[in-house]
């Protein structure tokens, strides 16, 4: 994979893993947490107990002595016999197969209504959430017992068909909390980044949603099964259930009938349920942050359309160039308000990019120069949407065309480099694993392949130690690290068209100059064609060939660099080079106010 670097970047050889948290780590940090530890191994004996009942009970649950009626402990029988003699051991154990088993049952369909749906509604909104959220509102309306009490009437004392209308009761729960999370994600900009690295939304969602999601969820799957366990006790207290199966609720309803006599009967059952769920509840809390602790403190279709929509009728001026990488001809971008009206932001604008060309696109800020940018990648935001024009990438036109075959122009042939380094990283995956999840899913290359490439790479963007870069989360990295790494995962799919959007926003004056370097050299070692949307015309002066201005959302002037800059013609072109401070006078050192009036 090092044969395309340039001479005199030296290979380096591939980390044997990098560190994206094993499931080993995962244990043992969960053994060393007190309650984590005390919770599981309390929760593995109950289940051990459970899955083992016909080994462990000292006979069937149901086999009954009359004259041993309210004996007390003994070796035989450990916790005694119940009002018909039966063993209270044995009923334990087999009744928390039933009970523990309907509240899998409910968890099980909970899960498996509430949280794709919630996934869908959140990642792509529209007209799916509103239908899914209006029957989420009514099912969560219906009060759950009257529910189970009606269904038993109807459907027959079946404790499992009870927990199948309790799971349906309870999706709305994991949909809400799913949908809820996902809505917020899927806005932040490294979903973006991982989007015009060619990632489909399942690969994103999977990668990158689920890990936000899975925290929260853990804590909402002990709860719910806490809530089904204790639910379905209820009822067969209440003697809504089959029974002649033993469960913890039936033993629980024979122990109150005989409270005043044999008080001591009440507790087994009632322990078993209390250690049940609260061992759920604190083994899920343990869990949880095991999973978000990561040595350090955390941090579908197109938005600009349906995929598969026919493309606005475009707007041409001039013929497109038929060599050039990126040619815009009649650029309109609208938003649509919600009254329905639209607002449009960008007017039938045209530019181009040709091979080995760095073309700025300058503006002050609401000049639509980003939105230029996010409408050839095709990543519009919500409710954005090209409303005329054309844009060609290596002469395939890319308005309206459908998601899956504009992602897959994303990262091998048109990449990105987003503004605000840090927020496009995902602060749950090291560096390593950032950059090699495009290269295996875009180039088909294999774990140790892409961590191969991932190293060549960070030695390219000239990283000191890439090795150990590998390993560091986002967070352990300065922002002209980040700013790197972001321009070695934007060339790791080898693009050829690269859109960088304010690349030095925010970077100390060394380190701006330090990665403009980098782009130059990036865009003569491999012919690179770059639309680098920028405000600061020293930063165009000094990278491009050609300018295109921006302002109110039109290319008011266009021209080599030498032209614009030298020989502006526009009045809004010569504002922004009259806002340029170089040659202003400088001011005079600060003073002390005893020294001003002395020397007045």
């Amino acid at each position: 994979m090092s044969e395309n670097l340039p001479a005199g970047v030296a290979a380096v050889s591939p980390p044997s893993a990098p560190d994206v948290g094993s499931a080993g780590g995962g244990l043992r940090r969960l053994l060393r947490n007190p309650l984590g530890a005390l919770s599981a191994a309390v929760l593995l004996l109950l289940v051990a107990g459970v899955v083992l009942a016909p080994l462990l009970a000292p006979q069937a649950p149901d086999v009954s002595s009359l004259g041993d009626a309210f004996a007390a402990p003994d070796g035989a029988h450990p916790m005694g016999m119940d009002s018909a003699g039966r063993d209270i051991l044995a009923r334990i154990l087999y009744g928390g197969r039933n009970t523990l088993g309907g509240a899998v049952i409910a968890l099980a369909i909970a899960l498996a209504l509430g949280v794709p749906s919630g996934l869908y509604a959140g990642y792509y909104g529209g007209r799916f959430d509103s239908v899914a959220s209006w029957a989420v509102n009514l099912v969560m309306a219906l009060p759950a017992m009257v529910v189970l009490l009606a269904s038993r009437a109807i459907l027959g004392p079946h404790i499992w068909v009870l927990m199948i209308v309790l799971g349906v009761l309870v999706a709305p729960s994991f949909f809400r909390l799913v949908r809820g999370i996902v809505a917020n994600v899927r806005k932040e900009l490294y979903v973006d980044a991982a989007k015009v690295s060619g990632l489909s939304d399942t690969r994103i969602v999977a990668r990158h949603i689920l890990i936000v999601v899975r925290g929260p969820l853990i804590i909402q799957v002990a709860l719910v099964a806490g809530i089904a366990i204790g639910l379905q006790a209820g009822l067969e207290f209440l003697g809504v259930g089959s029974g002649s199966a033993a469960t913890w609720g039936a033993m629980l309803n024979e122990a109150f009938q005989n409270i005043q006599r044999a008080p001591l009967l009440i507790l087994w059952p009632g322990l078993a349920l209390g250690l049940t769920n609260g061992s759920l509840v604190l083994l899920a809390g343990a869990l949880r942050d095991v999973l978000e602790d990561r040595g350090g403190e955390p941090a579908g279709r197109r938005r600009g359309g349906r995929p598969g929509t026919e493309a606005p009728p475009a707007v041409v001026d001039t013929p497109p160039e038929p060599s050039a990488l990126l040619s815009v001809r009649g650029l309109t971008v609208a938003y649509t308000r919600p009254d329905g009206t639209a607002r449009e932001v960008v007017h039938g604008i045209g530019l181009d990019v040709r091979p080995g060309e760095i073309v700025g696109l300058v503006g002050e800020s609401g000049s639509g120069k980003t939105q230029t940018a996010f409408s050839v990648l095709g990543i519009l935001p919500e409710g954005g949407r090209v409303s005329a024009g054309s844009i060609l990438i290596k002469g395939q036109e890319v308005v309206g065309l459908p998601e899956r075959a504009h992602r897959a122009l994303r990262g091998r042939t048109v990449a990105y480099v987003p503004q605000e380094p840090m927020s496009n990283l995902d602060p749950a995956f090291t560096i390593g694993s950032q950059l090699m999840e495009p290269m295996r899913h875009v180039l088909g290359l294999t774990r140790k392949e892409a961590a191969s490439r991932a190293l060549d790479l960070l030695s390219l963007v000239e990283i000191p130690d890439p090795r150990r870069t590998m390993r560091l989360y986002p967070h352990e990295i300065s922002g002209g690290m980040a700013q790197r790494v972001l321009i070695a995962g934007a060339m790791s799919c080898d693009p050829e068209l690269l859109i960088a959007d304010e690349p030095t926003t925010a970077l100390d004056v060394r380190v701006q100059a330090e990665i403009l370097g980098l782009l130059r050299r990036l865009q003569a070692d491999r012919g690179l064609g770059v639309l680098l949307v920028t405000h600061d015309l020293g930063v165009v002066a000094d990278l491009c060939d050609r300018v295109a201005v921006m302002s109110g959302g039109r290319i008011v002037e266009t021209g080599t660099t030498e032209q614009v800059l030298g020989s502006p013609r526009d009045p809004y072109t010569r504002t922004l080079l009259g806002a340029v401070l170089d040659e202003a006078p400088v001011r005079a050192p600060w003073q002390p106010r005893e020294a001003r009036k002395t020397t007045a």
